[in-house]
C-alpha cells in the first residue's frame, strides 16, 4: 500500500523508488495558529525526525519526534511521521495511534486518512480501512486521490470485494491513465474474476509505462496460460528467470497454476 507521497516525502525517499524532494509539507490541525511557537518547534523537531528517518538514523529520529509531540501533541505531520517509524521498526500498536491520532486531528484530509487507510489494510482490518479511503476521497483539497483509490482497489482485492475493488481501480485510472500500480492491480483483479483477455490488457498496459516487476511478470505468464498461449507464456517466464532470478515468484515458476490465482 501507499502512504501519501505528498505528506512524507523526505522519508519515502529511503522507502519507495521514484520520489523527489519538494518544499515545506508541514500541516497541522486546522485550528492551531502556524505562529505559535510550539507549533513552530513541533515542526521544526518534524523535519529534522523525517531527515534523521531518510538517514536510517531512527533512534535520533524518535528523539526529534517524541520532542515535537511534547511541544505541540496536536501537529498532525508530528503524529503521521512517528507512526511511519514505528510501522517501520515493526511496533504496529504504536504506528496505529498515532496515525489514528493525525486523522483525528485531521478528519476531512485526504492525506491523513489515506495514510491511516493504508495502515489498516496492511495489517489486514479491511473493512476499517475502506471508511478512511472514503474520507480520503472526498476531500476536495487532496492533490492525489488515485492513490487512495488504488490503495482502496487494492484493499478490496485482499477483502474478496473484487466488484468494488474494479470500480475503485477503474476511477484511480480514470484519473491517472498512467498509473503503474493501479493497472498492475486492475490486472490482479481481473485474471481473479476469470476475465483473462481483459486482464492481459491491462498488463500489457502496465509493461507500456515502463513498468517492469516480477509480480507483473508472473501474472503476465499465468494470463497467457489460461489463454492458451504458450509462447507467450514462455517469453513471461524467460524474462522473470534473467530479471528475478532469486526472486519468490522466479522460484514458483514450476507449481502449477490454480484458476483465480494470480501469483
Amino acid at each position: 500500500m501507499r502512504h501519501d507521497r505528498n505528506l512524507i516525502l523526505a522519508i519515502l525517499l529511503t522507502l519507495l523508488v521514484g520520489c523527489a524532494t519538494s518544499g515545506s509539507t508541514t500541516r497541522r490541525a486546522p485550528e492551531a495558529n502556524p505562529e505559535n511557537p510550539k507549533t513552530k518547534a513541533a515542526a521544526l523537531y518534524t523535519d529534522l525526525g523525517q531527515k534523521y528517518m531518510a538517514q536510517g538514523k531512527l533512534e535520533v529520529a524518535l528523539e526529534n519526534l517524541n520532542k515535537a509531540l511534547a511541544a505541540d501533541n496536536n501537529h498532525a505531520d508530528a503524529h503521521t511521521v512517528i507512526g511511519l517509524l514505528y510501522e517501520r521498526i515493526g511496533d504496529n500498536a504504536k504506528a496505529e495511534q498515532h496515525y489514528r491520532r493525525a486523522a483525528e486531528l485531521m478528519p476531512k484530509s485526504g492525506n491523513e486518512n489515506n495514510n491511516y487507510g493504508a495502515f489498516l489494510c496492511k495489517i489486514g482490518r479491511y473493512d476499517d480501512s475502506a471508511v478512511y479511503f472514503v474520507r480520503a476521497i472526498a476531500d476536495p483539497f487532496y492533490q492525489t486521490p488515485a492513490v487512495a483509490l488504488t490503495n482502496s482497489g487494492t484493499c478490496a482485492i485482499k477483502g474478496g470485494k473484487l466488484d468494488v475493488a474494479e470500480n475503485d481501480l477503474r476511477a484511480a485510472l480514470a484519473r491517472e491513465p498512467d498509473n503503474a500500480e493501479a493497472l498492475f492491480q486492475m490486472a490482479s483483479v481481473l485474471y481473479l474474476k476469470n476475465d483473462f483477455f481483459r486482464a492481459r490488457a491491462f498488463i500489457q498496459r502496465y509493461e507500456g509505462v515502463g513498468q517492469q516487476s516480477a509480480d507483473a511478470l508472473l501474472l503476465g505468464r499465468n494470463i497467457e496460460l489460461r489463454l492458451g498461449n504458450g509462447k507467450a507464456a514462455q517469453d513471461y517466464t524467460r524474462r522473470l528467470r534473467e530479471k528475478f532470478p532469486e526472486s519468490q515468484q522466479a522460484r514458483s515458476l514450476d507449481a502449477p497454476v490454480v484458476s483465480g490465482n494470480p501469483g
